[in-house]
């Protein structure tokens, strides 16, 4: 179980495989719980309103289009965000996707 999963190449990052990946709400909030953290998280450290298996997928969508970074840390898988390298490829889409909107008043 110590096993880290593949994760593409910045060279393999496709626009459209992110797109869709960011398509769903819930890969969406995982992608900006990691941003506004300081740290590493592991999977059941997410406040997302799915079950584990259904984590699980979204999890590896965002993995196997490049968003996310997962490894091992004894027996949890961690998620961190690929913030740089999404930038170098793709500068300025996950301001637009993780800033916040100006409230109104």
């Amino acid at each position: 179980m110590g096993r880290t999963p593949p994760h593409p190449e910045v060279s393999q990052f496709d626009l459209q495989q992110v797109l869709e990946a960011l398509v769903d709400p819930v890969r969406r909030s995982i992608v900006a719980q990691l941003d506004a953290s300081d740290a590493d998280i592991p999977c059941g450290g997410f406040d997302i309103p799915v079950s584990k298996s259904t984590a699980t997928h979204h999890f590896n969508v965002l993995r196997e289009a490049g968003l996310i970074r997962q490894h091992y840390v004894g027996t949890s898988r961690m998620n961190s965000l690929r913030r740089a390298e999404m930038d170098e490829v793709f500068p300025g889409l996950l301001d637009a996707l993780t800033r916040q909107p100006a409230k109104k008043t």
